[in-house]
């Protein structure tokens, strides 16, 4: 059988706390641990590097997938069991809905929230019926969270829309989670 591929959004910033950079390598190894395989932004910085290097010492298999234009730059992370380089964003991001059966969103910045809201969105509209996890490490996302409540209390959003994603507080959490669904 063919093992489970984990799409994770997340940072490439090297100024973030240690918390988050922590919670990363928690995932990544727990994701080897797994025998799941990591899709992933495909660069070597921040929670990237992080979540990738971790899976790697764990034995995983990390798949990587990053436009050309920061392949070009040299964040490209050469270490990757598989590095796809795709032409721009757009195109990364559809294949790492492609090839994930799951979806994990670590804390980020604003191209992790374009990717987290672009896979709801997607879960919305109902073109994949795949698992979305908002890894809420430290409160990160309580107040994206509490827009979406607000969303849905002003009639923006249904309340059905909570059913598309999963919020865990903890790296432990999302993997029981994800467990009793890709096992």
């Amino acid at each position: 059988m063919t093992p489970r591929s984990v799409t994770v959004f997340c940072s490439s910033s090297d100024r973030i706390a240690p918390v988050f950079l922590d919670a990363a390598a928690e995932l990544g190894d727990a994701i080897a641990v797994q025998n799941w395989r990591l899709v992933y932004g495909g660069n070597n910085l921040g929670s990237m590097a992080a979540l990738a290097n971790a899976c790697r010492k764990s034995g995983g298999q990390v798949i990587g997938v990053t436009p050309q234009l920061l392949a070009d730059k040299g964040y490209a992370d050469p270490h990757c069991t598989q590095l796809i380089i795709t032409p721009d964003m757009r195109s990364r991001k559809a294949r790492m809905e492609e090839l994930g059966d799951a979806f994990i969103a670590l804390p980020g910045g604003f191209g992790t929230l374009e990717e987290l809201t672009e896979i709801l969105v997607g879960r919305l509209l109902k073109y994949h019926a795949k698992p979305i996890v908002i890894l809420n490490i430290d409160g990160f996302y309580d107040p994206l969270l509490g827009l979406f409540e607000t969303m849905i209390r002003d009639g923006f959003a249904k309340p059905k829309s909570r059913d598309t994603y999963h919020v865990s507080p903890n790296v432990a959490e999302c993997i029981s989670y994800l467990q009793t669904i890709l096992d």
